[in-house]
């Protein structure tokens, strides 16, 4: 949009939200005023009037975090953009004739926001809204791969027991993150449900960090395939990054 058509008051007001999501959802306002490079009156002006809407919260400590108004505006954005990669997802889904799931990183878990099944009639559903783990799920050790490990670390809580194949340490899901950098995608191999596997690779460029996965019998989403489906992921992932980078051009 060219400089004359834009509201200032509106691109302060976003570049306020958006550090404080950078700086993990809580600051303060010569922080913020800071890594913005606005002057602190300005800010502490910004963030008074986003308190009074309950789109930010004041902290007892006198500092700001992300408010609860926020929560309704992020589950429709992430229903909306689940809906515009549908077309996407379905012709993969088609492609593969497995079912394809788009997932949000949600603070410490996946949020599964859209879903193109699978043309067979022994196939994967996931509930679009569903919240999973991330240390033994592909979108979710797909996105864990792409921090650095102290980040990935830190974000890791005692693995819960699903299955059998369920990583039983952190030590072991730090070393599955390794092997996916390496290769470039994630795997659950039946960590979450018996018989079930899924693969997995991250998307750059969303509103939040996104994983793209393709799920299936253990006995048709065989590891001679995993090259090949991991080849079609990516394609689509960079499909959809490219799309939400426009968006963020516009």
């Amino acid at each position: 949009m060219p400089p004359a058509q834009r509201v200032q008051s509106v691109d302060r007001t976003l570049d306020v939200l958006e550090a404080l999501a950078d700086a993990g959802g809580a600051a303060r306002s010569k922080d913020l005023a800071t890594a913005i490079r606005l002057p602190v009156p300005t800010v502490h002006r910004v963030l008074s009037t986003l308190a009074a809407r309950g789109i930010v919260l004041q902290l007892a400590d006198r500092s700001y975090s992300l408010g609860p108004r926020l929560v309704r505006l992020g589950a429709v954005a992430a229903h909306q953009t689940g809906a515009e990669a549908q077309p996407l997802l379905a012709a993969l889904a088609e492609a593969l004739g497995e079912t394809v799931n788009l997932a949000f990183f949600t603070r410490d878990s996946m949020t599964y926001v859209a879903q193109a099944a699978s043309p067979r009639s022994m196939r994967m559903f996931t509930e679009v809204g569903r919240r999973v783990p991330l240390h033994n799920t592909g979108v979710g050790k797909a996105v864990l791969a792409r921090l650095p490990e102290d980040e990935a670390r830190a974000l890791l809580s005692p693995p819960g027991s699903y299955t059998h194949l369920t990583p039983p340490t952190n030590l072991a899901v730090l070393d599955e993150l390794a092997r996916a950098r390496h290769s470039g995608f994630a795997v659950d191999d039946e960590e979450q449900e018996v018989g079930v596997r899924c693969l997995a690779v991250a998307i750059d460029g969303g509103p939040a960090p996104a994983g793209l996965s393709v799920s299936g019998p253990s006995s048709r989403l065989t590891p001679d395939a995993f090259t090949e489906v991991a080849r079609s992921l990516t394609d689509t992932a960079d499909r959809l990054a490219a799309r939400w980078r426009s968006y963020q051009t516009d």
